[in-house]
């Protein structure tokens, strides 16, 4: 796609009751409503109806989430939507490859080529989930992940795209030549295929990457189609955009093969100073002994013991270093503290929108202003839409903001192909096993 004609990527990051952690106590909010598909369908539709490019669901192995399985979320999603693409979070550090490549090629099959997969290599409270007694170093995490990723990708290639030609009169469902044992032998998985699932129908699920750190970096440029991130400032969203896109001529891959998409979380209404009482509602509702004693750990440091309208302790909070879960995410909220010279207070607001990710206040004709400034200047591709409170954040920006990007030409008035591939601008793998029939 021409620069011209470039547009916008949209995806709505489904979240129950919204993005801001006190969401749910907002009247507006069903809380009770998280593991039912009923509302999950009506969340889906809406972005649907702004022709979004998909749902996001990020998913992990440890804690009280209150959230449905991604495969099984997505499996019946896919029967309740005609369009919307649908991307999970699933770990590579607590999966086997023939277990994800099934499940993925599962999906794209039930969707009809509209699966994503964002790869994480796990966090570290789920090691005791898994008859573990620590959670892999980082660097260690990343290399195994890279492996894993690799399994996956050649399980998935195991089925040539023709091999399946149910041919009643010679009696051949499958033609075997070309279905094929991988033989991988790695590091640390061994798996000699080959899959018991025919290729899916994009050959891969479109492959989404979240982190930022340099091991992160590396794996999206190596590796991924797409890349979830969090930056708080445009100018730190394109220093990543631009070393991001760098990395890949190593790759043999060009800038257009990897879609930078930031999450920006917003609280919308029809003027500013409605927008800025809604956020104070939803901050009044935040219980903050609750939220300190889950960001401490983090830090390094028992947040609960600092005078809580006195400056963040960065002088006692881990370095990157010293990190062994989310280093970039640490990095972006101790540099916004510094930076901005927060209160503990402050930060706990600040954190209660997005965890980290880009937040804004303020009425829809603004919203888009910032996210055409974003996307024009070198720092997206496009966008992870987080509205603070659902469903009401994610209607206002369909009804108000997507037709606001139209009237620019930055955002797609129709759908275009059928698959997940063809509304990113995504070539289809080939098959590098591909080969002609032998007769």
């Amino acid at each position: 796609m021409s620069a011209p004609d470039r547009k916008l990527h949209l995806n709505a990051f489904l979240y129950g009751s919204g993005h801001h952690e006190a969401s749910w106590r907002h009247p507006q909010a069903v809380p009770h409503r998280n593991l039912d598909i009923k509302y999950a369908a009506e969340i889906a539709r809406t972005a649907e109806r702004g022709l979004m490019d998909a749902v996001f669901v990020a998913d992990g192995y440890a804690g009280r989430s209150n959230t449905l399985e991604p495969f099984t979320l997505f499996s019946a999603l896919a029967m309740l939507t005609a369009h919307i693409g649908l991307i999970a979070t699933v770990s590579t550090t607590y999966n086997e490859p023939f277990h994800l490549a099934r499940q993925f090629a599962s999906l794209d099959h039930i969707s009809g080529g509209r699966a994503g997969w964002n790869i994480v290599t796990g966090g570290g409270s789920a090691a005791f989930n898994f008859s573990r007694e620590e959670h892999p170093e980082h660097s260690e995490r990343y290399r195994i992940g890279e492996e894993f990723v690799e399994a996956v990708k050649q399980l998935w290639d195991s089925w040539e795209d023709d091999a399946l030609v149910f041919d009643k009169e010679a009696g051949i469902q499958i033609h075997n030549d070309k279905v094929h044992e991988i033989d991988f032998q790695g590091e640390n998985y061994r798996v000699k295929g080959p899959l018991n699932i025919p290729r899916p129908p994009q050959g891969y699920p479109v492959l989404v990457q979240a982190g930022s750190s340099e091991s992160g970096k590396e794996l999206a440029a190596k590796t991924a189609e797409a890349i979830f991130t969090a930056w708080q400032t445009l100018e730190d969203a394109q220093a990543f955009y631009s070393d991001v896109k760098s990395r890949l001529a190593r790759y043999g891959r060009t800038p257009e093969q990897l879609l930078v998409l930031p999450g920006i979380s917003p609280i919308l209404a029809d003027t500013e100073a409605e927008a800025r009482e809604l956020e104070e509602e939803l901050h009044s509702y935040i219980n903050i002994e609750e939220a300190l004693k889950r960001f401490s750990p983090g830090f390094g440091v028992d947040l609960r013991e600092y005078p809580l309208d006195g400056p963040v302790p960065l002088h006692a909070v881990k370095s990157v270093d010293e990190i062994n879960g989310n280093k970039s995410r640490h990095g972006i909220i101790t540099e916004l503290a510094r930076k901005e010279s927060l209160t503990i207070r402050q930060l706990v607001h600040r954190l209660a929108g997005a965890r980290g990710h880009f937040t804004f206040t303020g009425t829809p004709l603004a919203l888009a202003d910032e996210i055409e400034v974003w996307f024009k200047n070198g720092a997206a591709d496009g966008f992870n839409v987080m509205p603070q409170l659902y469903p009401s954040g994610l209607e206002i920006f369909v009804d108000k903001v997507i037709p606001e990007l139209q009237n620019r030409g930055l955002f797609r008035t129709s759908y275009e192909g059928s698959t997940l591939r063809d509304r990113y601008g995504l070539a289809r793998p080939a098959n590098p096993r591909t080969q002609a029939v032998i007769h």
